[in-house]
C-alpha cells in the first residue's frame, strides 16, 4: 500500500523532470552558437590582419576586431546561462553586429567597398542571426536577419542590386532555416524524451501492480471469498473487502494509463494488462491498441468488472482468460472462465428485481461509449463476455 500511496509523488516528480528535459537540448544549440561564433571570429581576424593595409583607417579596423573579441567573450559567457538569453541581449547582439557591418564604411576605402569587398566582421555577423533563430524559432530568426541585412545596405549606400537581394535571401535562410530546424530537433527531443517516459511509466505501473496482485489484492481476494462463505456480519466484510479490491484493481490500471501526447488516445493494452493474476491470464496484441481516453476506461472498466464477478461468483478454483483484439473497426476484449456459471435467464431476473451489477458495470459502461456487451453463461460451462468498442 505504500507504493500505491508514493504513486501520485511519482508521477509529479516525473513531470517536473519533463519540463526541463528540453534544457540540455538547448544548451548543446547555444554552445553550437558559441562555437560558430569563435571560429568566425578567428575568420574576420585573418581578414583584417591581411587588408589592414589597404584600409582607410586601420587602427579602427582593429578597433572593431576587439569589440567583436569583447562581445564574443561576453555572449559565449551570457548565452550559456538560461536566465540571461533574454530579448535585451538578442536586441544587443543584433544591433553590435549591424553597427560593426555599417562601421565599415569608415573604416575600409569607399573604392573598395564598391568593388564588393567584405564588410569587417565578415560572416562573424550571422552568429547573432543563428542567436535569434535558437532563442525563437524561424520567424524570431529571420527577423534578426532584417536588421543585419539593412546595415549592409547602408554601409554600400545601394539597395535593390543584385548582391544586396542574394544576401538578403541569404541571411532570411540562415534565419529561417536555422530556427525550423532549432524548433524541430527540440520536438524530436521531447517526442523521445516523452516515449522514454510514458515507457518508465508504464513498467512502473506494471511492478507496482505485480507487487500489488501478489499481495494486497490476494488478501483481500481471500478476506472476500471467506466473509460470504461464513455468512452474517463476516459476509458484510466480505463485501467491503470486494469492494476495495475493485477499487484498487482499477486504481493500478485504467486511471494511471496516460494519452498519447500527439494523438491524445490511450494504450489500451495498459489498462487491462494489469488484471492479470495467478488465476487471470490476459493477452495482448504486439502492437498499441488506441482508443481515446473516454472509450477506454469505458472498455477497460467494463472488463475489470467481468474480472472481479469471476473472483467473486465463479468459485474458488475457477481461471480466467482475458483476450485484447483489434479487428482495424472496433476493439473487442473477451473474458472468459471455466467456473461454476449461471442459468440464461438469471441476469434478466436479477434486473427485474433491481439487482443492477452487471447490467450496470458492464452492459450499461460499454453502450454509453456506442459499444456493445454480451453474457453468455450455462450451469458448470463457465461464463462468456464479450465487449466490443468501435473506433472513432
Amino acid at each position: 500500500m505504500e507504493e500505491v500511496a508514493n504513486l501520485a509523488s511519482r508521477q509529479n516528480i516525473r513531470k517536473w523532470r519533463f519540463r526541463r528535459s528540453l534544457t540540455p537540448m538547448l544548451s548543446q544549440l547555444w554552445r553550437a552558437v558559441a562555437v560558430y561564433r569563435i571560429i568566425t571570429l578567428a575568420y574576420a581576424a585573418i581578414s583584417i590582419l591581411r587588408d589592414d593595409s589597404l584600409y582607410a583607417h586601420p587602427a579602427a579596423g582593429y578597433l572593431a576586431l576587439a569589440v567583436m573579441t569583447a562581445w564574443t567573450a561576453i555572449t559565449v559567457v551570457a548565452y550559456s546561462r538560461p536566465s540571461n538569453r533574454g530579448p535585451a541581449l538578442i536586441v544587443a547582439d543584433v544591433a553590435i553586429a549591424t553597427g560593426l557591418i555599417i562601421s565599415t564604411r569608415w573604416i575600409d576605402t569607399a573604392s573598395r567597398i564598391n568593388h564588393g569587398a567584405p564588410t569587417i566582421p565578415v560572416i562573424w555577423a550571422a552568429s547573432a542571426i543563428l542567436a535569434c533563430a535558437v532563442a525563437g524559432g524561424p520567424w524570431v530568426g529571420m527577423a534578426g536577419a532584417v536588421p543585419v541585412w539593412i546595415g549592409d545596405v547602408i554601409e554600400r549606400r545601394q539597395f535593390l542590386t543584385e548582391a544586396l537581394v542574394s544576401g538578403l535571401v541569404l541571411l532570411l535562410v540562415v534565419g529561417g532555416v536555422g530556427g525550423y530546424v532549432v524548433r524541430l530537433s527540440l520536438r524530436a527531443e521531447a517526442a523521445v524524451d516523452g516515449a522514454a517516459r510514458r515507457e518508465a511509466g508504464i513498467a512502473e505501473r506494471e511492478r507496482i501492480a505485480r507487487g500489488i496482485h501478489d499481495s494486497v489484492l490476494q488478501v483481500l481476494a481471500l478476506v472476500s471469498s471467506r466473509g460470504r462463505a461464513l455468512g452474517g456480519e463476516a459476509a458484510e466484510l466480505g463485501l467491503l473487502a470486494a469492494e476495495q479490491e475493485s477499487a484498487l484493481r482499477l486504481l493500478v490500471s485504467g486511471d494511471s494509463a496516460e494519452p498519447d501526447a500527439e494523438t491524445g488516445m490511450v494504450d489500451v493494452r495498459s489498462m487491462i494488462e494489469p488484471l492479470a493474476d495467478a488465476r487471470i491470464t490476459v493477452s495482448c496484441p504486439a502492437m498499441a491498441v488506441m482508443l481515446p481516453p473516454v472509450a477506454a476506461r469505458a472498455l477497460s472498466g467494463a472488463a475489470s468488472a467481468a474480472v472481479d464477478n469471476v473472483r467473486k461468483h465463479a468459485g474458488d478454483g475457477a481461471r480466467a482468460w482475458v483476450l485484447v483484439e483489434d479487428d482495424g473497426s472496433a476493439i473487442r476484449v473477451h473474458v472468459r472462465d471455466d467456473g461454476d456459471g449461471f442459468a440464461s435467464g438469471r441476469l434478466t431476473a436479477a434486473a427485474s428485481s433491481g439487482r443492477l451489477g452487471v447490467s450496470h458495470s458492464i452492459i450499461s459502461r460499454v453502450r454509453e461509449v456506442g459499444g456493445t456487451a454480451t453474457v453468455t453463461s450455462r450451469p458448470g460451462r463457465g461464463t462468456e463476455v464479450d465487449l466490443r468498442v468501435p473506433r472513432p
